[in-house]
């Protein structure tokens, strides 16, 4: 039986997703963010499959244990990462961040594990 991760969503990504959303619906409209919205979600549910799955990479350049993985998934294309940390067996999504940001800059200090 496969074994599936749980994945929980932080106070700042969340916060980040909404503002993703109302950014795209501003600039592309409520169909653009709708399926920008999907792919962010099918981005997020592939976590549930483990911190290894294809495309994370552990980003220990950043900050000890982050790892990213970005959103574009199926074909579909996306600008964003999923920043996130491996906690016991749990995955804690900590940022949702532009992939041209400064990503150490947006992440919270290595012994602030406030999510």
């Amino acid at each position: 039986m496969k074994h599936v991760w749980t994945v929980r969503l932080g106070h700042q990504a969340e916060q980040d997703y909404v503002e993703i959303l109302q950014w795209t619906t501003t600039n592309f409209g409520e169909g653009q963010a709708s399926t920008y919205a999907e792919t962010i979600a099918l981005a997020i549910a592939a976590l549930e499959d483990g911190p290894n799955v294809l495309g994370a990479r552990t980003r220990d350049d950043i900050q000890p244990g982050i790892r990213t993985l970005h959103v574009a998934r199926q074909a579909r294309a996306g600008r964003h990462f999923v920043v996130f940390r491996v906690t016991g067996a749990a995955i804690d999504i900590l940022r949702l961040l532009h992939d041209s940001m400064d990503l150490p800059r947006h992440l919270p200090a290595a012994n602030d594990r406030a999510s």
